[in-house]
Formats: structure tokens, sequence, C-alpha cells
């Protein structure tokens, strides 16, 4: 496909890294030559020096026969206006991120009465992670499929736990849950296990399940963590608000601790059921000062990787027991999880996914259609919900009797509202939605994808 990318900032390169791996004709707009430079000599991509919303710019870069426009500048007005430009000069398909909150209640409407195919706000969608692992503090990160009924969680597993030393195919015995464990990280290796698996100490496991599933799980094997009812947020940008406002929607007390008195009186005014302090978060005497020792856990969202890695370590010193940072620079998660902190979040990598999963849904032809996309474990794996729209040569088949694949792995089946932890006997009908896990080199982007 034909995809213009319009400013190449931290979402656009990531989306630029993700999408010419996958073999697509990428062109890139963003007024930065030395951006344009980088990026040309980095992927096997072209680009252009200018204004994105510019029409003789569009149809230099080819907008008339595009298949994709994405604009994530910085500004939300002119990723709107490239969109529209794109849409008229002939793009088929229009992205753009919107991060304003002043606009977040009128998404439907720039989307619907605009004409665009798609509006991404990084900030909205990094606070509802951020929440739901709030939710459930047993897991390092949650993602959601087929809304809520199946969750897919990430915990690692301590020395001298239930698990380690046991053999998946012995789990059941364990924990008398339907889960599935789907993917195990161990050091730099990644697996797609089988039953004879043997899990140690230290691994990182993704479990699928239903939401109570999951929850006895967790309990079972001695990790289950009451949701997070008192919480504090260090920095009050984008992502502070919109997480406020989801938190406060669950009754749990938020204070927020901002260094900007603007912002603070802003942030005041905007969120009536969250305690705004003026401070400096970074500041030990302050985090303690404002009860730090005393949450049930702390989120450090300033815009500086480095400030919120020390945040966070400060507050694991204090004992605190959900510890949640947002880190942008990729090149620091694995120097930051060999402290002992594991949930870390990009806002940049969630848009990317999001849109990575449009993109192949465009390009889909096959008798499945595309619902949901997450990466996992640095990229290296994805899980994919797909829905079965018609019968095929893998319905009414028992698993046992097709061949997938090397590196895939069904992880759970939702028919008419019920999860099904799926086994050999197990079978696909018209109507399911199925999750697939893999860590094929390649990409799926049909269910056809996953059999040999």
């Amino acid at each position: 496909m034909k995809i213009i990318i319009v400013g190449d900032g931290k979402v656009g390169l990531t989306l630029t890294e993700f999408l010419s791996q996958e073999g697509h004709d990428i062109m890139v707009i963003d007024r930065d030559p030395k951006v344009i430079e980088n990026v040309v000599n980095n992927f096997d991509i072209m680009g252009i020096n200018g204004n994105g919303a510019n029409y003789d710019v569009l149809v230099e870069a080819g907008a008339e026969k595009a298949d994709i426009l994405v604009a994530a500048t910085s500004s939300d007005e002119l990723n709107i206006l490239s969109c529209l430009m794109a849409k008229k000069i002939g793009t088929k398909h229009t992205i753009a991120r919107v991060r304003n909150p002043e606009y977040a209640q009128q998404l439907h409407f720039i989307r619907e009465e605009l004409g665009l195919s798609m509006v991404v706000n990084p900030e909205f969608e990094a606070a509802r992670d951020i929440s739901r692992v709030l939710r459930f503090p047993s897991a390092i990160a949650l993602e959601c499929f087929s809304k809520g009924r199946v969750e897919l969680a990430e915990i690692k597993l301590p020395e001298n736990g239930y698990l380690a030393g046991h053999r998946l195919s012995e789990l059941y015995k364990i924990c008398k849950e339907k889960v599935l464990v789907c993917a195990v990280q161990r050091g730099e290796e990644v697996f797609i296990p089988d039953g004879n698996f043997v899990l140690r100490a230290g691994d990182k496991i993704h479990v699928t399940g239903s939401h109570s599933a999951l929850a006895a799980f967790f309990k079972s094997i001695g990790m289950f963590k009451e949701k997070s009812k008192n919480v504090l947020v260090v920095g009050g940008g984008k992502i502070a608000y919109y997480l406020a406002q989801h938190l406060a929607e669950s009754h749990v007390d938020v204070k927020i601790i901002e260094q900007d008195e603007e912002r603070c009186l802003h942030l005041s005014e905007m969120l009536p059921r969250a305690t705004v302090i003026l401070g400096d978060g970074t500041d030990p005497a302050t985090l303690q000062e404002e009860g730090l020792a005393d949450c049930d856990a702390c989120i450090a969202l300033t815009g500086i990787d480095e400030e919120n890695i020390i945040v966070s370590l400060f507050a694991q010193s204090l004992g605190v027991e959900k510890i949640v940072a947002k880190i942008d620079r990729l090149s620091l998660v694995d120097m930051v999880e060999g402290l002992g902190l594991d949930s870390l979040f990009s806002p940049k990598l969630i848009t990317a996914n999001r849109i990575v999963r449009y993109v192949r849904a465009m390009q889909d032809s096959g008798d499945s259609d595309m619902k949901t996309l997450y990466k996992l474990v640095n990229s290296q794996v994805e899980a994919v919900e797909f829905g079965v729209r018609v019968d095929s040569f893998y319905t009414n088949v028992p698993f046992k009797d097709l061949q997938t694949k090397p590196g895939m792995l069904f992880a759970a089946i939702i028919r008419h509202g019920r999860v099904i932890i799926p086994g050999g006997n197990d079978h696909l009908e018209v109507g399911d939605s199925v999750i697939v896990v893999t860590n094929s080199s390649g990409y799926i982007k049909n269910l056809e994808d996953v059999f040999e």
C-alpha cells in the first residue's frame, strides 16, 4: 500500500519503522530537512521537506494515488487540515492525531462530519491503558479483546512462586482456572510455548482468560492485589488529565503534583474531584510530604523519561505497591526493567499499534476481519483478534486436524459472549472471534495467514 506520513516526530518515526518493515511504500513529509534526511537514510522510503497541509506538497507526495495518509504533527489543526486536503486530492483513507483535550468530546464529529477515517489521541489511549492496569494491579500490563470479555495479562514470576518449575500442561491442576499462557519472555528470548514448556522464576508470561478467570488465577498463585484506590500522579500533562477523569469515574482518590502554576489552576478547574498540588514532583521531600508512602500507586508522567525513572525508583524504595512510568525512549526500557520497574507505557507505541491495525485491516481480503492488534515484548510478539465472517477451510474443523505455521497459537475464542480457552478438540464457527498470538517474523492480516 502507498502510505503518506505527515510529521516524523515520535509517533511518525515509530509508525514509519513498523510500516516499512511490513513492505509498504512509505512517503514522509516533514518541515525539518534533517528529519527527512535521517528517516530516508535509516529506512527504505522517500521523503519530502515541506508543509503537509500544502496542496503542492501533497500532490508531489502522490496524495492522489495514496491509500492512506497519517497526519501526526505536533499541531492538531494542521493534522486535520492535512487530512482534509489529502481527501480532496484523492487519498482513500486519512488518519489524524488529535491530542487537545478541548477536542476530546468532538472526536466523533471530527471523524464523521469531516470525513476522516480515524482520529487517534495518544494521551487518551495511554490513560485508558494505565487505568486498566490500576484496576488489576497484579499485572504489569493488561490488554483487552472483544470489548473486555477477554484480557491478556503480563506478569513476572517471582522467586519461590507457585508456577516456577512446572510444565504448562500442569497449570490447570495448580490453579483450576481456564487460562492460557500464550507467550513467555525469558531474558532476551521469546517463546510461544506448548504444554511441555517449563516455567522459571523471573519469566514474564502473558496469560489470556476472562477477567474473572484471571482474578481467580492470580489468587490461586498468591499474586492477587486489590485495585488501586489512592493514586499519586507526578506530572500534570494531557495523560494525567485523562487518567484523572478515568479514575474519578471509578471513585479512586487522585492527587496530581505539577510544578507549573498556570497548569495547576487549569487542572483544578477541569478536575474538581482530583487534588492538584503545586510543587516539584521529582523532589523527595515533596513526594513524602504529599503521602507517597501511603499511596496504592504512583504514576510518573513528566515529559522527561529520566525523571519518570527516578520518581519510580524512589516510590519503589518507599514500598509503593504499584508503579507505572511513561517511557518514550525505547532504548531505556531494557535498562529500567533490570531495576525492577515493569509497568512502562509509551503513548507513541500505543498509537502506532492502533494505526498498524487499521492499515492491515485495509489490506484484508480473506474470510475474517481484524478487530484488535497489540504488539508485545518490545514488538517481538503480536496478539491479534479476528472475527470469522464466513465458512472456510478452517471452520468446524478441530484444531488438532489443522496445520498452523510455526510460532502461532490460538489463545481464546469468543462465541456468543462466552470465552473458550481452546484445546485440540475445539473449532472455529462463523460469528466467532478468535485471538491469535504469534512471534512470526512476518505478520498476519487475516486468519488464512495462520495456516500452512
